[in-house]
């Protein structure tokens, strides 16, 4: 692929702040998307907390770890096994400390070498099966945040169709840094819409509850752990995919040992993420699909985004403005990611013709229905289950790894 600036490249000044500006756009949302999980009363504080990881994390990425220009943000699996342990009572002081051993483990998988043998595992169908069940498992948070506001239902919902039609339009016409931007502007567009209809908050978002920079307690659940463990599968798979895809873009050298460092840097940085009580980061995908539409690879590019990240953390009434943004848009630009998450699953089963019979298709469709089962079942069903086994088998999204694993490699293993 032609670029015009490789990975190791440095722009002028301007450019990097030009391209810097680019890469923020996409990085607020990632972020902004991801604070419905906060604990009551300290929203504008865990989201702080989010700006700083995501921002470290890429600045030790770019300049130590793979080297490459890759969006870091919280794991979407993550927010899955937070909301699940939640649900069944779990505290975060114990939800996190489950964080911190799931990113001690990737950390010692890297540091072995052991990551080429759990690849073995993770046929393309099982791939695309985690790539899709993501989205799924968040159904039932984006329902909520769509119609939360219990006075305009038929506005939310009318707002949903058109919004998500109109973002889709808009990423298919749309080139260069505009691609790149759609859905930071349908977050300022959608937002200033829905306050034009409702009417405009009369104040900013603000904690009620003492920020605390580290978690104050430490508790160790089973349950929680092992289900914990099940999603780090899906975040190591994630990791690996997102710097393959663009190293190989990019034709970066070396690239089994910015694999390796990546890695490192991914699950040292969930510790610190556990440490202070937010979920871990990963790469996200969506890189490649930017660096394509701009044709800069340069790495440096990524610095002005993360600089500005941590400058944000810094204060907090910066950030309870962006936190302004009304929840059902929120919910809306959540719908519009994941349809993005199936749409490249779909992709990796077509590239990798790993769904040409009937029983392929059940590998990917039974999880997707288990899925979709237990992210709906009643809280009644689910107390009834053993304490040990709950964390577990109420994790929508574990089962749905859990399952296809099964019908891949035992059920309905083939010869392919």
């Amino acid at each position: 692929m032609k670029l015009r600036f490789n990975i190791d490249d440095k722009p002028n000044f301007g450019a990097i702040v030009l391209y810097g500006l680019q890469w923020l756009m996409i990085c607020l949302p990632v972020v902004l998307t991801s604070t419905f999980i906060a604990p009551a009363g300290e929203v504008v504080s865990f989201t702080q907390k989010l700006f700083a990881v995501c921002g470290i994390t890429i600045i030790i990425q770019v300049l130590w770890g793979h080297r490459l220009p890759l969006v870091a943000g919280p794991a979407a699996v993550l927010l899955m096994g937070v909301l699940a342990a939640a649900s069944q009572g779990h505290a975060p002081s114990v939800i996190y400390p489950s964080m911190m051993i799931g990113g001690a483990l990737v950390t010692l998988l890297a540091l072995c070498g052991a990551l080429k043998y759990v690849q073995r595992i993770f046929t393309p169908r099982i791939v695309a099966s985690i790539v899709v069940l993501i989205s799924f498992t968040m159904a039932k948070p984006i329902l909520g945040m769509i119609f939360s506001d219990k006075a305009h239902p038929m506005l939310a919902l009318a707002t949903a169709i058109v919004g998500v039609v109109i973002m889709a339009w808009a990423n298919k016409i749309f080139k260069g840094i505009w691609k790149s931007s759609v859905v930071i502007v349908a977050m300022i567009f959608g937002s200033i819409f829905y306050y034009c209809v409702t009417g405009f908050p009369k104040e900013f978002v603000s904690d009620t509850a003492t920020p605390r920079l580290l978690l104050s307690d430490i508790g160790i659940d089973a349950g929680v752990v092992i289900a914990f463990l099940f999603c780090y599968i899906a975040l190591l798979i994630n990791q690996i995919g997102s710097v393959q895809s663009l190293g190989e873009m990019v034709e970066a050298p070396h690239l089994d040992s910015r694999q390796k460092r990546g890695m490192v840097v991914a699950g040292v940085m969930n510790i610190v993420s556990g440490a202070v009580g937010v979920p871990g980061p990963v790469d996200y995908s969506l890189s490649p699909g930017v660096v394509a539409s701009t044709s800069c690879a340069s790495r440096y590019t990524m610095l002005p985004a993360a600089v500005a990240m941590l400058v944000l953390a810094l204060f907090p009434d910066a950030v309870a403005v962006l936190l302004t943004i009304p929840q059902p848009i929120m919910g809306i630009v959540l719908l519009y990611l994941m349809a993005t998450q199936v749409a490249a699953g779909l992709n990796i089963m077509q590239a990798s013709q790993s769904a040409l019979s009937f029983n392929d298709g059940l590998i990917l469709a039974i999880p997707i229905m288990f899925t979709v089962i237990l992210s709906f079942a009643p809280a009644e069903a689910m107390a009834a289950i053993p304490s040990l086994v709950r964390p577990i088998v109420g994790n929508s999204f574990v089962m749905g790894i859990i399952v296809v694993m099964l019908l891949e490699h035992l059920v309905l293993k083939s010869k392919r």
